[in-house]
């Protein structure tokens, strides 16, 4: 990222819902708009202001008939935090992982507590893809202990830091978006797990062959079809793959593309229509 301004797209839908929103929070994310936010009636999508284009929008929004309108406004960099924050406090996840804002109150400490401060960076939605991703995070706890992970396409670094906060040996956090990686920075700091998290901007062309125990990958489904491959190249045989941020109708995509890479799908979760998948390699 270039610009820090961006441009609100505040979309109305009549009648709201939350499984609405996620569809066209999945087509939006092809344009590219890569933070969203839910205040009935409206969804409101942000992207770069030198992205913005209005015909763009247009065409996406008139595949849905509960669409009744849309306005556009520009969001000065200074009043990024305050708009994320309206929208994010914490996110607690089995009771074990919170994960909180600035903006969050006084809450119950968990096993790992993570603060985020998003700078401009932040995911979509309602946050199911983190929550499943976290929650398999958990069951891994052994197989991340002691050994080396990737973050792709980290965001604000949230799943990086767990997997250090887990006891990583390295963590390797990247994301294309170097407004996403300089935010992954901060907060690796923040939470005080610099020592063994390291944040770069890039894509999957910065992996080595056969460096990682364990990928996290929380991106849209045709980012990670394209590059699976080299996903399954940068991970040692017997390592797992968790990967999010698609829905339960992409799984059959995916895991084809899973297979094709040499590797096999061992488990998944479903919340609100979106799907977590979990793999390992085997050859």
């Amino acid at each position: 990222m270039n610009s820090q301004d961006y441009i609100e797209v505040a979309i109305r839908l009549e009648p709201f819902s939350e499984e609405l929103a996620e569809r066209i929070v999945a087509d939006l994310s092809e344009l590219p708009y890569d933070s969203f936010l839910t205040e009935e009636p409206f969804l409101k999508a942000y992207i770069q202001r030198e992205d913005y284009r209005r015909g763009d929008v247009k065409v996406v929004l008139d595949a849905f008939p509960e669409v009744t309108g849309f306005e556009a406004s520009l969001i000065p960099s200074e009043n990024w935090n305050k708009e994320w924050e309206s929208g994010f406090t914490s996110l607690v996840v089995e009771g074990k992982v919170t994960v909180k804002s600035p903006a969050a109150g006084v809450l119950p400490r968990t096993r790992f507590n993570i603060w985020i401060d998003p700078g401009m960076a932040f995911g979509t939605g309602a946050h199911h893809t983190t929550y499943m991703m976290i929650g398999r995070m958990l069951s891994l706890e052994p197989e991340i202990r002691d050994h080396s992970v990737l973050d792709m396409g980290c965001g604000t670094g949230v799943l990086g830091i767990l997997a250090a906060k887990m006891g990583a040996r390295k963590v390797f956090a990247v994301d294309i978006d170097a407004v996403a990686a300089r935010s992954a920075w901060g907060n690796v700091h923040w939470n005080r797990v610099a020592s063994r998290v390291e944040t770069a901007c890039g894509d999957a062309s910065l992996l080595q062959a056969g460096t990682y125990d364990i990928i996290l990958a929380n991106i849209h489904r045709n980012i990670l079809i394209e590059d699976m491959p080299t996903y399954f190249r940068s991970l040692r045989r017997g390592g797992r793959i968790l990967l999010s941020g698609f829905f339960e109708a992409d799984i059959p995509a995916v895991a084809d593309a899973v297979q094709a890479s040499g590797g096999t799908v061992v488990g998944s979760s479903l919340r609100e229509g979106w799907a977590c998948i979990e793999c390992m390699k085997e050859r």
